[in-house]
């Protein structure tokens, strides 16, 4: 008789890609842990520098731990079309955010409290 042998289209990947990924996603959470710490730039800077590191975060993960890049290119697209439901859900939360922002005329909560009580409908 003879062993049954099963057998997998996927590359098999060994332990050191993910520690080599594990030591990576580490270095830019301290990275940008750092950065806010210390205060070493501007607030405005400081956001879109710790996005930046965000953003190559999320490449560390996806090529290292999900494997994005190899074999399928099926896997790649999906990877891509849900990247795009998220920066829409993400975008579109932050419009409404920042529509309603606009809509509450800028006022105090003392302010806010005042109008809902003279508008006691609402």
């Amino acid at each position: 008789m003879s062993k049954v042998r099963l057998e997998s289209r996927h590359e098999s990947t060994g332990y050191v890609s993910y520690v080599f990924g594990f030591i990576l996603s580490i270095a830019a959470t301290l990275l940008a842990y750092w950065f806010v710490t210390n205060h070493l730039l501007p607030k405005q800077a400081l956001v879109y520098t710790v996005m930046a590191i965000a953003v190559v975060q999320l490449i560390i993960q996806a090529v290292f731990f999900l494997h994005i890049g190899r074999g399928s290119r099926w896997k790649f697209l999906t990877f891509l079309f849900a990247l795009l439901i998220v920066m829409i859900v993400v975008g579109g939360s932050i419009w409404i955010m920042n529509n309603l922002d606009y809509n509450m005329m800028r006022m105090t909560p003392e302010q806010q409290q005042i109008y809902m009580e003279q508008h006691e409908g609402i």
